[in-house]
């Protein structure tokens, strides 16, 4: 006798930029090229105490994002 459990899972199929809407495929549930992701809880003594920020940026958007600091990003190799 044969007895089967289902199983249901969730795979990454692709990512979509939340600043251009360009869309990032992913394989084998893994993206198929660099992307930033945030996931961010705003603390006590901000306008946004308790609320969770979540996006995904391109490798362009990332760096278009970086080019706008004032003061650089620490970058290490």
């Amino acid at each position: 006798m044969r007895q089967y459990q289902l199983k249901e899972t969730k795979e990454l199929k692709k990512i979509i930029c939340n600043k251009c809407g360009r869309e990032i495929p992913a394989d084998g549930g893994y993206p198929r090229e660099g992307v930033f992701c945030a996931d961010y809880v705003w603390g006590y003594f901000s306008g946004k105490d308790g609320e969770r920020h979540r996006f995904d940026l391109c490798e362009s958007c990332y760096d278009e994002l970086l080019r706008s600091f004032r003061i650089p990003a620490e970058i290490e190799e």
